[in-house]
């Protein structure tokens, strides 16, 4: 989108908005889910890899990244993404479902809709797994060419100096 970070519009979209959804919509709107352990394991994941990405940006647009950062970043989310989603994002929103039918959330904004706030948590639970799983494979694509291209520009540059 601005050129500022390296990945596609389309999985940047879908991660910000997931994530703010989870937090503005979710997390702070319903007081009775905020001390949950998913609300831990979520923040934990997200910050652990945002720990690691965003130094491997800058170092990477200063041209210094060393290869152990560049490795650990597209390593680290094959063990904190589905550690983030799974016990942490979708068990928050399922544990958040009681609470937003009750309180009708968000009622005011879907009441002249034919759906609430409620089917719409229903369908994005629904729907989660094969959107997470596409981005996970994303993920694992935007892996191997990184690091095959990391690996292959190591080689070269061997190369040249046995010679």
């Amino acid at each position: 989108m601005t050129g500022l970070v390296p990945s596609g519009i389309l999985p940047s979209l879908l991660q910000w908005g997931g994530r703010y959804h989870w937090i503005v919509a979710i997390v702070y709107r319903i007081k009775e889910v905020q001390r949950l352990p998913s609300v831990f394991i979520t923040l934990a994941a997200w910050s652990l890899s945002e720990v690691v990405r965003y130094p491997q940006y800058a170092l990477n647009a200063l041209e210094i990244c060393p290869q152990w950062l560049t490795w650990l970043r597209y390593t680290a989310f094959i063990l904190l993404y589905p550690l983030g989603a799974l016990p942490g994002e979708v068990l928050l929103l399922y544990k958040a479902l009681p609470y937003i039918k009750e309180k009708n959330l968000y009622g005011c904004i879907f009441e002249k809709l034919p759906f609430t706030y409620y089917s719409v948590v229903v369908v994005i639970l629904s729907l989660y797994p094969f959107l997470w799983f596409g981005l996970y494979l994303y993920m694992f694509k935007q892996r191997r060419y990184k690091l095959d291209k990391q690996f292959i520009g190591r080689r070269k540059s061997r190369g040249k100096k046995s010679d």
